[in-house]
């Protein structure tokens, strides 16, 4: 099954805003240790989108601008680049120089650009970029990491308690299973076996599960199997968590919150649909829902969630 760059658009922005600190702390160790997790930290999204407009850089992928605070106090702008493309890009050494100097110029903050690069070209490492001129030197150096390199240190990565050892390796065989659906399927049999085994928080698992689950793309008739041996896996392990994700869950929860036609199916089938469709980030809506007295303003909420991929819509719809 061929997977395209895009697939690894949404789940990898997903899964940094979720687990930021378990991505420094993993990717970057050096600089996690510089910077002051307690104090929390704040996606500056439309920041990042002016600075690709300015730069006319046509469409990017998981790029993320963060604001963190370092452990001296000093307010810190971290500049993330997870670079998706099937084939390398010659220009991506320059796109980090001019994201780069660019934030620094409009908002006058320093900013530390870190490359993750998750291609499949072992020999492409970018990490620089400079010029001269007449005397005149400008560029920059950045730290990057790449995935390629984690297949050779995997015995390594089942060891490590860090969710993005878990997202690396599901990473490293999508890429190595590219063609081979049956040996894809046991690796993601194996990879959500391991979400159990590991004693994952029923959030944690949902949301580890959704970025295994949206790489790991499996023809029909495999995925059927598949959800078939994570369904007999559960009534083994009596934890009832895989088989209420995507598409599968989701209809079933909704389809249970109609039949039993009481507020507590449905706020039930409006958690489960949000967990799916939005992660945490759906959650956050929930005490808004639950103080909802109208059980047919619940449904429309519901319906709402079934039908779009859009979580302002649900917002809106709030309001």
């Amino acid at each position: 099954m061929q997977i395209k760059s895009d697939d690894y658009d949404s789940p990898w922005k997903e899964i940094l805003e979720e687990y930021l600190e378990d991505f420094m702390k993993f990717f970057f160790p050096l600089a996690a240790r510089k910077l002051d997790w307690e104090k929390g930290y704040t996606f500056l999204d439309k920041e990042l989108q002016q600075v690709v407009r300015d730069a006319e850089l046509g469409k990017r992928f998981a790029d993320k601008l963060v604001q963190l605070w370092r452990t001296n106090g000093d307010e810190a702008w971290v500049l993330i680049h997870i670079e998706v493309q099937e084939q390398m890009e010659s220009g991506f050494a320059r796109r980090m120089y001019i994201y780069n100097y660019r934030i620094f110029d409009r908002y006058n903050r320093p900013v530390a650009s870190l490359a993750v690069l998750a291609d499949d070209r072992p020999n492409w490492k970018p990490d620089s970029y400079s010029y001269e001129l007449l005397g005149c030197e400008a560029g920059i150096k950045f730290p990057t990491v790449k995935l390629l390199d984690y297949a050779e240190k995997f015995e390594e990565l089942k060891k490590s308690e860090n969710p993005f050892a878990v997202v690396v390796m599901a990473h490293i065989k999508t890429k190595e299973t590219l063609h081979d659906d049956e040996g894809r399927k046991r690796w993601k049999l194996y990879l959500v076996r391991r979400l159990y085994e590991r004693g994952y928080s029923r959030i944690d698992l949902i949301n580890l599960f959704r970025f295994i689950d949206w790489l790991m793309k499996l023809p029909h008739d495999i995925e059927e199997g598949f959800w078939e041996e994570i369904r007999q896996y559960e009534e083994e392990k009596n934890m009832p968590y895989v088989t209420s994700i995507e598409r599968i869950g989701i209809k079933k929860g909704i389809q249970q919150g109609i039949q039993q036609g009481r507020r507590e199916g449905i706020l039930e089938a409006i958690e489960l649909g949000l967990t799916i469709k939005f992660g945490t980030k759906g959650l956050r809506l929930l005490p808004v829902i639950r103080g909802t007295k109208k059980n047919d303003r619940l449904e429309m909420v519901k319906e709402a969630i079934k039908a779009s991929d859009d979580l302002k819509e649900i917002e809106d719809l709030l309001q």
